[in-house]
């Protein structure tokens, strides 16, 4: 059986992800860390809109791609350094969905969609931008709140 655009688009994602030297454990087996988000990400996009269009879809399975790519430590541990860091991690992910997403032929209004997701573009005016912040808050909770605040 031949997989479909989205599992191939998914398949891509994972396999780039998988470079991630980050390890995380959940329940008793270690992943790459970016793939487990994705993994949680598109379980929570799915829960919590479950009829979300495909590019929605894409672009919360996408959306750290390559993150350990850029680290946080190159950029002043201020509240300004993490802002210019978080600019170029969503134009860092782009640049790599983006032809992932051409080679499993989309189209270009479909990738244009991902990619004004992934840059977080109408955050607040546009219904697409806050559903895919609102499944980002709703993993941070459930995930990765706990340590962030043991943390802070």
């Amino acid at each position: 059986m031949s997989q479909t655009q989205l599992q191939q688009a998914f398949a891509r994602f994972d396999a780039y992800n998988a470079n991630d030297p980050n390890q995380e454990i959940s329940e008793g087996k270690t992943y790459p860390k970016e793939v487990l988000y994705a993994e949680r990400m598109t379980k929570k996009l799915h829960d919590y809109a479950l009829n979300a269009p495909e590019y929605m879809q894409l672009a919360v399975r996408c959306q750290h791609i390559g993150r350990w790519e850029i680290a946080r430590n190159i950029y002043p541990m201020d509240r300004a350094g993490y802002l210019v860091w978080r600019s170029q991690l969503k134009i860092h992910h782009t640049k790599i969905a983006e032809p992932i997403l051409q080679d499993c032929g989309y189209d270009e209004e479909t990738i244009e969609k991902v990619k004004a997701l992934l840059l977080k573009k109408q955050l607040k005016q546009n219904p697409d931008t806050q559903l895919i912040e609102d499944v980002i808050c709703l993993v941070f909770v459930e995930f990765y709140l706990d340590d962030f605040a043991s943390q802070h």
